[in-house]
């Protein structure tokens, strides 16, 4: 693995603060492109007790999309809706890496959990 030096950490914040991000256990369940967009893809996801659309940059380093269905990954549930390339996007893929311009991968469960599940 090559050299990696990690970003310097953010300012802290109250606990009660970040208490209010729901982060939450869900399955991919369906994978659609997005034709007006070079690096967005459509995401179903099953949250147990409901399913959303989670609009994700995975375009270019995912080239096998259906290998995407049924991944279990975290994702953040209660960000404010927002239009990306004409899709209502309902939250954010949780990833690691992205930030850091390497390649993101999923934050998954050591071993299966419900979805829905909350992370924290």
């Amino acid at each position: 693995m090559a050299e990696f030096n990690p970003a310097p950490i953010k300012p802290t914040v109250p606990f009660d603060l970040f208490q209010q991000i729901d982060v939450r256990m869900g399955s991919i369940m369906a994978v659609d492109d997005i034709p007006s967009s070079s690096k967005l893809l459509k995401l179903t996801v099953d949250f147990g007790d409901h399913r959303r659309t989670i609009v994700a940059g995975l375009k270019k380093e995912r080239p096998d999309r259906q290998a995407l269905i049924g991944i279990q990954a975290l994702f953040v549930v209660n960000l404010e809706p927002r239009k990306m390339a004409g899709e209502l996007s309902e939250g954010m893929l949780f990833d690691v890496g992205y930030p850091d311009g390497i390649r993101p991968v999923f934050a998954v469960p050591e071993a299966p959990v419900p979805n829905g599940a909350r992370a924290g």
